[in-house]
């Protein structure tokens, strides 16, 4: 008997590492960087890596994932 494997990702990962967190995460660090310093220039300095984070593991990694072919039934 053979288990097949489901090929996505998010199955895997815990509820602090689903794309709901990582969204949630990045708006309230961005969010808190502007509402405590009111400055734009730290807000953007601190949106940019926060939103590449975001981008990457919530769009770039579960396609790369998915094309590595690790999750499909073996």
């Amino acid at each position: 008997m053979t288990e097949e494997k489901s090929i996505n990702i998010w199955n895997y990962k815990p509820w602090w590492c689903q794309p709901w967190s990582i969204f949630l995460t990045t708006v309230i660090i961005i969010s808190a960087s502007w509402l405590i310093f009111k400055i734009i220039w730290l807000t953007i300095i601190v949106a940019i890596p926060m939103l590449t984070w975001m981008i990457f593991f919530i769009f770039i990694y579960p396609k790369l994932i998915a094309s590595s072919g690790d999750l499909k039934s073996e």
